[in-house]
């Protein structure tokens, strides 16, 4: 079994096993064993549903900190666009860039500039595709873990066209190393990030290979010097400031902003993962009709409701789709020539080399003959169990229990509500299925 990285850690020491972690996490991944929450690694999709539930603050996110810096002889913050949220509407992306330059980095890259070029990537990848639909954006890495682990038959609509971040990491490095003759791996590409997940894509691409980021800084650790090295610049000009702001990137930090600002036919942008999980059943069981693309994230709102941000959620989304409608009524054109990107798309400049995969659970037994008969035991077991999903066990579900107990990760005694008769009953088979 393939070892993973995650982007939260589990603090024994906090945790005193309230269950509210595991009664949240959409892939089954958390069992309470001892009192204490434990992940079930091949499971975990780090969409950090657990951690803000979590009332001890037990589950952790892990990001980089600063010292990263010290690692390269030259830095590029990359942030996120839902950086640009977290102020008043006044402070605009260049002064915001600004900001980053002063807080350490060497330079600071709009990654709006490469979300619009994906965004008319994607847009003539959906053109020309004329299998299964609907494609699904790949922007938000727990969107494609989740499909990996829960819905593998959908991975051949993930469109396979890298993150702007990722884009954005390797034409700066690429740039950079030219123009001061020093080695790509001498350049940092840190990513300002509004949550833990953007750390598995950069540790552990889902499509293996290696990330052409370095590491990620939460856009809460910066948000403070931040705030206080752009008190010192100088107030640019809000006209020509707006002139600089590509309308189809900034979209990419807001649900549903990729398909208006592209005013893409027959698309569905959808938030939160409980909603996304309905969205993608209906297309699992062909009930979802007439849509070619779905652009999902994990997060409320998208990237602006990321955990790992400061503004109020509802604040920073307004603020971007206020900013957007601005630029429509000014017909702002600070984006991408369509023409380069027609040229670009046609080289393979955007796609993702490597195939992305199901991620294999854990079986039952390695060998089949095994696995069917623990299967049936495991129905076995199910059927004798009171099936109300109380938890108290420490698995998240009945079924889920019948099945920790015949990988031996639990012990039918751990249900306290079945009947003394019905537990003689069921270690009875138990035992049969041990012979």
């Amino acid at each position: 079994m393939e070892q993973y990285y995650h982007s939260i850690y589990f603090d024994e020491e906090k945790c005193n096993g309230r269950m509210r972690c595991m009664r949240v996490c959409p892939t089954q991944a958390i069992r309470i064993r001892n009192g204490k929450a434990k992940m079930i690694e091949e499971r975990c999709i780090d969409c950090g549903e657990c951690t803000t539930t979590c009332p001890q603050n037990a589950i952790l996110p892990l990001t980089d900190s600063f010292s990263e810096l010290s690692k390269f002889k030259y830095n590029i913050a990359i942030p996120s666009p839902a950086l640009y949220a977290q102020f008043g509407r006044e402070i605009l992306p260049d002064k915001v860039l600004e900001g980053v330059r002063k807080i350490g980095f060497d330079e600071a890259y709009d990654v709006a500039l490469a979300c619009g070029s994906v965004s008319f990537a994607i847009q003539e990848y959906i053109r020309d595709y004329k299998g299964q639909k609907p494609l699904i954006s790949n922007s938000c890495p727990v969107i494609v873990r989740l499909i990996q682990v829960k819905y593998p038959e959908l991975i051949d609509l993930i469109i396979p066209i890298e993150p702007p971040r990722e884009i954005a990491a390797r034409e700066m490095k690429k740039g950079k190393s030219k123009k001061l003759g020093l080695k790509e791996e001498e350049i940092g590409a840190i990513y300002l990030t509004p949550c833990p997940a953007k750390m598995i894509s950069i540790k552990q691409p889902a499509e293996g290979g290696k990330s052409h980021l370095d590491g990620a800084i939460s856009i809460a650790d910066v948000y403070a010097p931040l705030l206080s090295a752009m008190e010192g610049l100088n107030k640019r000009e809000y006209k020509q400031s707006l002139e600089n702001i590509c309308i189809v990137g900034i979209a990419w930090s807001i649900a549903g902003g990729i398909c208006r600002t592209l005013r893409l036919k027959n698309s569905l942008g959808v938030s939160g993962l409980s909603h996304v999980i309905k969205i993608f059943d209906d297309v699992v069981s062909g009930k979802l009709k007439n849509i070619d693309f779905v652009e999902a994230y994990a997060c409320i709102e998208g990237c602006v409701g990321g955990s790992l941000t400061v503004e109020n959620i509802y604040i920073s989304y307004n603020k971007i789709l206020k900013l957007i409608e601005t630029l429509e009524l000014r017909k702002n054109k600070a984006c991408p020539d369509i023409r380069e990107i027609r040229r670009l798309y046609k080289e393979d400049y955007f796609f993702i080399r490597e195939k992305i995969n199901p991620r294999p659970l854990k079986p039952l037994a390695e060998n089949i003959s095994d696995a069917i008969k623990k299967m049936k035991e495991k129905d076995e077991i199910y059927q004798s169990l009171p099936k109300i999903d109380c938890g108290v066990c420490g698995s998240p579900t009945c079924l889920a229990f019948a099945e920790d107990v015949v990988k031996g990760e639990a012990k039918i005694s751990d249900c306290i509500l079945i009947s003394s008769e019905k537990f003689l009953k069921i270690k009875q088979v138990s035992r049969k299925g041990e012979n």
